[in-house]
């Protein structure tokens, strides 16, 4: 199995454990003298086994990342980069919408809002972090695509 199918799995695993969830709050408690609608303990069992499917394949996954060489370093490495260039992105973005929104004035009399830096020049940074994060994302995709899961 390629690491992408696995990480496809994993995500489904973690929805159906999502629903375990709300499922069991649903049939946590019934009115005296009626039953849930679905078996609690059954419903137990089954969070119990996806759980255990989850936890083999997260380990199977997170071994893999850290075995798999890129040009750029291990998979976890190239992971660990992507998500901190996410953030980076993310606030750079909301950073420059603040810097870029300007009152305008009716009249000369009110006060003039400026930006406190430099917006064109950051917006060029912030053009270039966001192409380093596609590019980084492209390699760990490719890297997911080509590598197989450890057993």
């Amino acid at each position: 199995m390629k690491l992408a199918e696995a990480l496809q799995i994993r995500a489904d695993l973690q929805k159906r454990v999502a629903q375990m969830n709300s499922r069991l709050s649903n049939n946590a408690v019934v009115q005296e003298g009626e039953k849930p609608a679905e078996d609690p303990n059954q419903l137990l069992t089954e969070l119990d086994g996806y759980l255990r499917q989850l936890e083999d394949l997260m380990v199977r996954i997170n071994l893999t990342n850290s075995q798999t060489q890129t040009p750029n370093g291990s998979l976890t490495a190239l992971i660990a980069r992507r998500d901190c260039l996410k953030m980076k992105v993310s606030s750079y973005h909301d950073f420059l919408e603040s810097a870029s929104c300007l009152a305008r004035r009716n009249t000369h009399t009110e006060i003039k809002i400026l930006s406190s830096v430099p917006v064109v020049d950051l917006r060029k940074k912030y053009d270039k972090l966001s192409q380093e994060l596609r590019e980084t994302d492209t390699q760990i995709q490719a890297a997911n695509w080509t590598t197989d899961l450890i057993e």
